[in-house]
């Protein structure tokens, strides 16, 4: 009886439907809730892809409670408290509406795309605990209204697009424990008022574009375990009270701008220290030995700074320790710290490239962990032998010894390291033949053994060598044939066989085993026979380089195939035949070099050879059409050429024979007058002695090169002599020959200087000297010569500042072709920065340039910039680099407009002077603006001062119009890239010495502008 008095009450049906509904889990029509049902089904409307179906289940037919990724609470049914949606793919924006979720503590978003602002309606989500929204697109600001979630005590943003600044708000959130905003677009500073949040635990603002001093606010953040700061461009010292935080556990503040010194017991206020990172910044002084107590040490790096001295570390108490990063410093004295990384069994990082550590290779370095996977010591001044013990670094994947003095064989050993993927040791003075043991490993992808003085044949074992890449043996003395088994390797894209003695045909007698080979110099050698035809099935080949060898016959029709081809160099070889009419419809095409063969015929006149500076056709004696440019004869009939050959040809036989005749007789008289002169000349220049690769050359050969030291050759003259364009021997090797007019005050002594100079030193960016020649010429004068490599680009005084008698000539679409465009100047500057740095660096002595300045950069055909012209050059001892003049009267030496302040007030040349000459050619670089040129100076008192000046103001528009034709001056990246560069130009020229950039720190700054722009 009262059940039916109950359901014939007015409100019983409404109670039964609510009951199952609550209970039995019946559909959402009778919702508890229906703010949580609007809100999440607003949520569901934002999304514009669910690739995974997570949201299927988001319908009226299951209670809400039930969807996928809901989670309700137990004590107020129909309340929703988690939302967890993590890497489902979602891609969407976030309605207002979840701010009416009051009960909401944890939502989760993690690793999907959901973009937009996220809204400031969460602030009013009270209860919330956890927002775990890191790896999406969110943008916009950072809701302030965040702050008035009082319980939260998670935030994770990490990896989105937000901007704007922190809000000082943030410090409100005491419960905050976990704090993540790394990845994002931020500015400004970091807030004070963060350090109001004592619970924290994990702060991370990496990569965050955040600026000014680390707070010191920060100290009172004792619980903090993991401090992320790196990547963003904070200023002045860490705050001392960061030291003393005795819960960190991991302090990131890599690449910024922060400076002072380690405290030296830092090792011990911080015992539970795991990883520490303070790479990237102006930290100097000595690494504080305190460090060996930092037991629970497992990664350490200190690179990319200006710590100095030698590593005192007693490694041997950091078992932990797995990676140990010193790279790019200055840090000195031997390895001998290796021995005591022989306790550390988890090591499996090793890298101290870029100092100035010297000595020999331990022989503990075979001692080290098993787990080893990276040992770089590249750019060091070590010497001796390399350790039979590295045979035991089973682990090891990557080999990096580039760049220093290591002598004797590649221990046969190295083929037990089975691991092994990637050998660097170019420019070294390694010898004897390259182990055939290189054939075991198996995995090995790259190969780089350039500039070393290996000889006798390439290993037919590298065949075994199936996942090989790149295979770079360039500069050294090999010989014999290239092994066939070289072709088969379909894996390989790159092969640098350039300088070396090979002969014998090329080995590519299948070309379709080299279908991924884009790039093939076998430059400098002595191949012999035809171009194979088998090259036009390497169908993805970029770069084709066979300049002066002997090859012969025509240039084969396949070649047609190469459509990707972007560079060919088949100059100094004796091919015949017409140029073929394909190669000016390869439409990649950029640079073509055909220079001195016995080409015959019409030249194309489409594609390349449309651009006079993209090619080259000089010493084909028998090339006639194109262009006008070229200033090539018109082509003739066959007939007329017939008719006229033979009456040339008597006419040539006559004369060649009368002047037979008087040079015999001239030779004669000479050698009987000249004899005892020349012996005398011979035993004085005994004293100095020059490399055994320089060429041996005479007075006579250099005459001939140079068609007398014809004005038609002259390159260009300075104050001490003239350079000549010549062509050297049967090889028809392109040299500039630098002849010194002795008559003139200091000429001699100039000479002098730069043989001191060049001995020794070896650098790509450094003009290569062939030959030095001292002697008599044929009149009994004295005489004196350098040999140089010829860059046919010329200097980059040209490129800078184009004649304008000349440019009136040019028609305006080729001027503009010419106009060097911003990668270019950005990899001629970067050339020149290696190049100086090396001078400085990278030997037993200091080498001060001394007259730094564009007409002394050359250009060869790939716009890779030589450094050349060493006769202001000073060399000084390792241990006092600067040099002292003679006198204290001494004239200024160098160029007005790049000589330092200094030098006029005192005789003392320093690498700091060269640093000062070098940013005035940066700035004008960067501004096509001389640096005496007062017209173009803008009212300013140097073209340092100009920059300066523009920098500050942040208005470059004076700047950029001056250097760009054919580029867009408005685009971010390049406004950026400039801004950059003019940075380091300004930065190295300051008038007071000790406020200049080091060469080290420019040339790792322009590294990094090079990889980020390209």
């Amino acid at each position: 009886m009262e059940k039916l008095v109950f359901i014939n009450h007015p409100y019983s049906m409404l109670f039964l439907l609510c009951f199952f509904f609550y209970f039995g889990g019946r559909p959402a029509s009778c919702k508890s809730n229906e703010t949580d049902f609007s809100a999440l089904l607003a949520f569901k409307h934002r999304m514009d892809d669910d690739p995974f179906g997570s949201l299927r289940s988001w319908n009226e037919t299951e209670h809400f409670c039930d969807w996928e990724g809901i989670l309700c609470s137990r004590r107020h049914r129909g309340r929703v408290v988690s939302i967890n949606l993590r890497s489902q793919g979602l891609v969407g924006s976030l309605s207002p509406q979840l701010g009416n979720l009051s009960f909401l503590r944890v939502f989760v978003l993690q690793n999907n795309s959901f973009y937009g602002e996220i809204p400031e309606e969460f602030g009013r989500l009270r209860r919330l605990e956890v927002v775990e929204f890191s790896n999406n697109s969110f943008s916009g600001e950072i809701p302030r209204n965040l702050s008035r979630c009082s319980n939260l005590y998670y935030l994770n943003l990490i990896d989105n697009q937000l901007e704007g600044t922190i809000f000082p708000e943030v410090g409100s959130i005491f419960k905050l424990e976990a704090l993540g905003l790394m990845k994002n677009n931020l500015s400004g500073t970091i807030p004070p008022s963060i350090g109001n949040l004592t619970s924290l635990r994990r702060l991370s603002l990496s990569f965050c574009g955040l600026q000014g001093e680390i707070p010191e606010s920060f100290i009172h953040l004792q619980r903090l375990r993991f401090l992320s700061l790196g990547y963003n461009y904070f200023t002045g010292e860490i705050p001392y009270g960061l030291y003393n935080i005795s819960s960190l556990t991991h302090l990131y503040v890599n690449f910024n701008r922060l400076h002072g010194k380690i405290p030296w017991d830092v090792g011990l206020t911080l015992p539970k220290l795991k990883e520490l990172n303070l790479a990237g910044n102006d930290f100097d002084g000595n690494v504080p030995v305190s460090l060996s107590n930092a037991s629970f040490l497992e990664r350490l790096s200190l690179s990319s700074s200006k710590f100095t001295g030698q590593v005192l570390i007693d490694f041997s108490r950091l078992s932990a320790l797995q990676v140990l990063l010193l790279y790019l410093s200055s840090f000195e004295g031997d390895l001998s710290f290796i021995s005591s990384l022989t306790n550390c069994t988890k090591l499996e990082v090793i890298d101290v490239g870029g100092n100035l550590f010297s000595g020999s290779l331990p022989d503990s370095i075979g001692n080290l962990s098993s787990k080893l996977s990276l040992l770089n010591i590249r750019d060091n001044q070590m010497h001796g032998t390399i350790p039979a013990g590295i045979q035991n670094l089973i682990g090891l994947t990557r080999l990096v010894f580039d760049f220093n003095l290591l002598q004797g064989s590649i221990p046969a050993g190295i083929g037990k390291l089975m691991k092994l993927k990637e050998i660097y040791m170019v420019y070294n003075q390694l010898t004897n033949e390259i182990p055939s043991s290189l054939g075991n490993l198996t995995l090995l992808t790259h190969v780089f053994l350039e500039g070393n003085d290996f000889y006798g044949a390439i290993p037919k074992s590298l065949s075994n060598c199936t996942r090989l890449l790149s295979l770079a043996l360039s500069s050294n003395y090999l010989s014999g044939q290239i092994p066939q088994e070289l072709a088969t390797l379909s894996s390989i894209w790159s092969i640098d066989l350039s300088r070396n003695d090979f002969t014998g045909s090329i080995p590519v007698e299948n070309g379709s085993s080299l279908i991924n080979l884009s790039k093939l110099d076998l430059s400098h050698n002595r191949m012999q026979g035809l171009i194979p035809k088998a090259l036009s099935s390497c169908v993805v080949l970029e770069r084709l380089r066979l300049r002066n060898n002997s090859l012969e016959g025509v240039i084969p029709t396949g070649l047609v195939a190469l459509q990707g081809l972007q560079e060919l160099d088949l100059s100094q070889n004796n091919l015949s035949g017409s140029v073929p009419n394909f190669l000016g419809n390869m439409l990649n095409l950029k640079s073509l070099n055909l220079s001195f063969n016995k080409l015959r015929g019409e030249v194309p006149t489409q594609g390349v050879f449309r651009n006079r500076t993209a090619i080259s056709l000089q010493g084909n004696d028998h090339l006639c059409g194109g262009i006008d440019l070229l200033d090539l004869p018109p082509c003739e009939s066959t007939n007329f050429k017939t008719k006229n050959a033979s009456h040339l040809l008597k006419i040539l036989i006559s004369t060649l024979g009368g002047v037979a005749v008087c040079v015999i007789l001239c030779a004669c008289i000479y050698k009987l007058r000249y004899r005892k002169r020349i012996s005398e000349q011979e035993a004085q220049n005994s004293v100095v002695s020059y490399p055994d690769s320089f060429l041996r050359l005479s007075y006579a050969d250099l005459f001939k090169a140079t068609d007398g030291f014809s004005e038609t050759n002259l390159l260009g003259s300075g104050r001490f002599g003239s350079v000549y364009r010549g062509i050297l021997g049967d090889k028809l090797t392109p040299v500039a020959v630098k002849v010194f007019n002795l008559e003139v005050r200091g000429a001699s002594k100039s000479f002098v200087k730069e043989c001191e100079a060049i001995k020794g030193i070896r650098h790509r960016n450094l003009l290569k000297i062939l030959s030095v020649c001292k002697g008599t010429n044929f009149q009994g004068i004295d005489f004196v010569a350098v040999v140089y490599e010829h860059m046919p680009a010329g200097s980059l005084e040209k490129w800078l500042h184009k004649d304008p008698a000349c440019e009136e000539s040019v028609p305006q679409s080729e001027s503009n072709k010419k106009n060097l465009r911003l990668t270019q100047r950005l990899n001629v500057v970067t050339d020149v920065a290696s190049a100086v740095e090396y001078l400085h660096c990278g030997n037993d002595s200091v080498i001060i340039h001394g007259d730094l300045k564009p007409s002394n950069i050359l250009l060869d055909e790939n716009m890779t910039a030589h450094v050349g012209d060493f006769g202001l050059t000073r060399v000084a001892s390792s241990v006092f680099p600067a040099y002292e003049g003679s006198s204290s009267s001494m004239a200024i030496k160098g160029t007005i407009g790049y000589i330092p302040p200094e030098y006029g007030t005192t005789n003392t040349m320093t690498t700091l002077g060269d640093v000062y000459s070098f940013g005035i050619l940066v700035l004008e670089m960067f501004t096509n603006i001389r640096p005496n040129d007062d017209a173009s100076l803008n009212g300013r008192s140097s073209l340092h001062h100009l920059v300066n000046h523009a920098l500050k103001n942040q208005d470059l528009s004076y700047v950029m119009s001056r250097i760009f034709v054919n580029e867009d001056t408005n685009d971010s990246r390049t406004r950026e890239c400039v801004s950059r560069i003019l940075e380091i130009g300004v930065a190295c020229s300051f008038e007071s010495p000790k406020d200049r950039m080091a060469m080290s720190d420019v040339v790792r700054e322009l590294n990094k502008i090079l990889k980020a722009y390209q």
